[in-house]
């Protein structure tokens, strides 16, 4: 098995692309934004795609790219109300719930660290119920860091205190893994179809699954 369970006690899931389906965000970041900003500013729909993808570069990876406030200052839309226009694409993996039943069956403690913005976070949980399922939720916008920094890991030991040896994290982002592994964090899995309408990822540099009841503990 992949993961230790017996040796377990703290469970990390990442949200976008672990949970949910990431079809959602790369559609709202790569199609309806540029769809609006075209609209707004009176641009070509690949002028405005050109446009924000080097907005994107410049931030990406930083607590900025996540910020649902800093994207609505700087392109002069609504990103909330923009991601409504579009939530009904917000969805679970296939068999996310079986897979958070059976953790908290099994007594394990179980957290969601996301770097997703509260607004946006609300808006997914409120449309998934998924947060029945944690003892913790965790925002980076919250510790002032984005999870791949270190800083995160460091403030989150802090607010939260868990031992890295015993816990396991799961996420799609390949950065944040390796920021977790300097951190001490024992047990790592990637997840490699983060997007359920785009071909897997190739992972060399950690354990990974397609579908998290490949994790099921027993």
């Amino acid at each position: 098995m992949m993961v230790a369970w017996d040796r377990t006690d703290t469970v990390l899931l990442d949200m976008d692309g672990t949970l949910l389906d990431l079809h959602f965000d790369n559609h709202f970041w790569q199609e309806h934004v540029p769809k609006r900003y075209a609209e707004r500013y009176g641009l070509s729909a690949a002028a405005a795609q050109h446009e924000l993808a080097a907005r994107y570069q410049k931030v990406e990876g930083t607590l900025d790219w996540y910020c649902v406030d800093y994207w609505s200052r700087e392109l002069g839309l609504d990103i909330t109300q923009l991601k409504q226009e579009v939530d009904h694409l917000i969805g679970l993996h296939a068999h996310v719930q079986d897979f958070l039943e059976a953790l908290r069956a099994s007594g394990k403690r179980l957290w969601l660290a996301t770097n997703a913005h509260r607004k946006a976070l609300a808006l997914k949980l409120a449309r998934t119920g998924l947060d029945v399922h944690f003892d913790t939720i965790v925002c980076a916008h919250d510790l002032g860091a984005p999870k791949e920094d270190q800083a995160f890991w460091e403030r989150l030991q802090r607010a939260h205190p868990f031992e890295p040896r015993a816990t396991v994290l799961i996420d799609d982002s390949l950065a944040v893994l390796r920021a977790a592994r300097s951190y001490g964090i024992a047990q790592l899995i990637a997840i490699t179809k983060p997007d359920s309408t785009r071909p897997e990822k190739v992972v060399e540099d950690f354990p990974a699954v397609t579908d998290l009841r490949e994790l099921m503990p027993r």
